[in-house]
């Protein structure tokens, strides 16, 4: 199979500007902490064994989504009979140790993570994708060259510092990872009491009260960017904020009568997401990319990244829908 080229310059399109400002907030704290605790000591890098792991389908989130936030992460899509991977993957392999912790390397076996393989929308392998800040996007198809893919990763890990701020893991040669040992990033970034502030948002929305809610979801967020619940919350507030005052029938006349009108096919996706119709919302914001341009085409990207944060990282119909939304965006 001949190596198909995506090229790198997109590569912002395929992330929200809150999920960047997140992302970044999130490794400038960790990084400020490591340097407050002194983080040139022996063992607060991470051991060379753990920049190339083997991830399956339960450990996705954790070893890939998760872990994204702090480095991109590399994905090579192989089997054990593909003759191409047998060249590409320890050509990987070799570049993940000498590149010294700027990117991670997941591999990926197809025969025993076909739901992945699927999310991804893996057509033939070798297959490499990458993942900045919880963002997937595919970088090439098949046995490539190591001069094109060393360009390749240079784009990948400039992107990553310049917009996400990722500026890659400290290795430390006589580290080794202990069985379930967080990550030096992960586990430096601020964990503070926010249960106060957290059950004053449930309680607003309890009382109808959203723009309280989306308040008090935002007063953690300042403190800590990368509490998982609070910025699960506060999607959800402002959504049904943004559908509480619309007249569904309206709406969906005019998403009908108006494909074109790019206001309209967001109202309507926004209507579809809260009446449980989570492919409906997604195929349609995916299509209005796909006919859109210019600040149009960026509203309706955005928007679906925002219901992408609604629905959560780990739901399949996201990873689909984020393989759907690359597709149209290359």
């Amino acid at each position: 199979m001949q190596p198909r080229n995506m090229s790198m310059s997109g590569v912002v399109d395929l992330a929200a500007v809150k999920a960047a400002q997140e992302a970044k907030a999130k490794a400038e704290q960790a990084r400020a902490e490591a340097a407050r605790q002194g983080g040139g000591a022996a063992g607060a890098g991470v051991s060379p064994a753990s920049l190339v792991i083997d991830v399956d389908e339960a450990g996705f989130e954790r070893d890939v989504l998760q872990r994204s936030t702090e480095v991109p992460v590399v994905i090579d899509f192989w089997a054990e009979w593909c003759e191409p991977c047998k060249q590409l993957s320890p050509l990987l392999e070799r570049l993940t140790r000498e590149y010294n912790g700027r990117f991670v390397l997941a591999k990926i076996d197809v025969d025993a993570n076909q739901m992945l393989m699927q999310q991804f929308g893996v057509q033939g392998i070798p297959a490499v994708f990458a993942v900045v800040a919880g963002q997937a996007l595919p970088l090439f198809q098949g046995a490539a060259p190591e001069a094109q893919i060393r360009g390749t990763l240079d784009q990948l890990i400039q992107v990553g510092e310049e917009r996400f701020g990722l500026t890659g893991l400290t290795v430390d040669p006589n580290a080794t990872d202990a069985p379930g040992e967080g990550s030096a990033a992960e586990a430096a970034a601020p964990a503070g009491p926010y249960d106060a502030l957290l059950e004053a948002a449930v309680q607003a929305l309890d009382a109808g009260d959203l723009a309280g809610a989306v308040q008090a979801y935002k007063n953690v967020l300042s403190d800590d960017p990368g509490n998982t619940e609070a910025k699960l919350g506060l999607s959800q507030a402002e959504l049904l904020q943004r559908v509480q005052d619309l007249d569904p029938a309206a709406v969906r006349k005019d998403a009908a009568e108006k494909p074109g009108d790019v206001r309209a096919q967001i109202a309507a996706a926004d209507l579809d997401l809260v009446g449980g119709h989570v492919e409906d919302a997604f195929g349609r914001l995916v299509d209005t990319v796909r006919r859109t341009a210019g600040d149009d085409r960026d509203a309706a990207r955005l928007r679906l990244l925002e219901l992408f944060e609604v629905v959560g990282a780990d739901d399949p119909r996201v990873a689909t829908a984020r393989t759907a939304l690359a597709r149209v965006l290359f």
